[in-house]
């Protein structure tokens, strides 16, 4: 089996997670305001409810802060993964490696592994949709699920 060929994307369509982020969040502070509101008549004591409250606060900013995804620039260029803002198309100045972490079909949750690691650059998650990519998706689910040449490896020698 051979590697796939150069590809470029744009990604910047992000609904389904940021919609499915927000409801998680959402479920998870309605799931504790609704256990707190089901106590038994036995007095909580205020603390614990503030605690609660602070609690479902930070869960609901933590998911909101979660669903805002900034475009990127993805580029396959036959040996690596490259990644970096819309603005860099074609040269884009991150590489590495990119591992398919869970596909449904129609969602995919990819994971950018930069080659050097460093705090600044660190792995990178992508939720990627067919919705809004629909003339690129069947491109990019070839060129993510395809072998990886071995490092060093001639491409000319495939052909």
């Amino acid at each position: 089996m051979r590697a796939s060929p150069a590809f470029q994307i744009l990604l910047d369509h992000f609904g389904v997670w940021s919609w499915a982020v927000v409801v998680c969040a959402l479920s998870g502070v309605a799931s504790l305001t609704f256990w707190l509101a089901c106590q038994p008549e036995l007095p909580v004591p205020v603390s614990f409810q503030w605690i609660a409250t602070g609690v479902a606060f930070l869960l609901l900013a933590r998911g909101l802060a979660s669903a805002r995804v900034q475009p990127v620039s993805l580029r396959w260029d036959g040996q690596l993964w490259h990644l970096g803002p819309p603005a860099s198309v074609g040269h884009e100045p991150r590489a590495g490696a990119l591992r398919v972490l869970v596909d449904l079909g129609p969602w995919m949750l990819l994971r950018f592994e930069p080659a050097y690691s460093t705090w600044r650059h660190r792995s990178i998650w992508l939720p990627v949709q067919r919705l809004g990519l629909e003339s690129q998706w069947h491109a990019l689910r070839c060129a993510v699920h395809s072998p990886r040449p071995r490092p060093g490896a001639d491409l000319a020698a495939d052909i």
